[in-house]
């Protein structure tokens, strides 16, 4: 029967071939994938739980892949590896390597000196990695995650909440998100800075 997949705001859509990455075969509806890929992402929570990530670790291409891997690796055999093709969103795909190790020397940068304030570094990283969209999917979760990673890791304070919903509900909180997002693209993140503190 195969994968068929309905897109709201916000998401970008999958490529035949990429739908072809799908390890269940079974999985045939959005509300399928979603609840086996949130199982994968609990079992990557898990593995972030037992561990103390070092910044030196954390702002690397190696880790970032390696997120997205123990994230996605369940359901998508592209799991952890770099898009291979373009999106609606996005830097060109010969280019994500590049973009991806400027945004973690400006990270490192700003927390050698103090740049912002550490809920800040946290979420400008996020929106940058989300808008350089490494992976063919779950960019925006995998952007979420590494920030509560680097806001926990390096800088020793609680997660972030994200308005304490599941952004894949399409209900007023993912408004809100997408809304901050696009304020986020315009050069004002504050927005974004207060929604993952709701």
């Amino acid at each position: 029967m195969g994968l068929n997949l309905e897109y709201s705001d916000g998401q970008t859509p999958l490529g035949e071939d990429e739908k072809e990455g799908l390890l269940i075969p079974t999985i045939t509806t959005r509300s399928e994938l979603d609840e086996f890929e949130q199982l994968n992402i609990q079992e990557a929570q898990d593995w972030i739980r037992k561990r103390k990530f070092k910044k030196e670790k954390i702002l690397t291409e190696q880790f970032v892949k390696e997120l997205h891997r123990r994230m996605y690796s369940d359901v998508w055999k592209w799991a952890g590896k770099f898009r291979t093709t373009n999106k609606n969103i996005g830097v060109d795909k010969h280019e994500i390597g590049s973009y991806l190790k400027n945004l973690l020397d400006d990270c490192a940068y700003w927390i050698e000196h103090h740049t912002y304030s550490d809920d800040e570094i946290a979420i400008r990283f996020k929106h940058r990695i989300v808008s350089i969209h490494c992976f063919s999917n779950g960019n925006g979760r995998h952007s979420r995650l590494i920030a509560d990673i680097i806001i926990k890791h390096i800088f020793g304070k609680p997660n972030f909440t994200w308005h304490s919903t599941n952004l894949k509900v399409y209900d007023n909180p993912r408004k809100e998100y997408l809304d901050a997002l696009k304020e986020a693209d315009a050069g004002n993140i504050h927005a974004l800075v207060k929604f993952a503190r709701m």
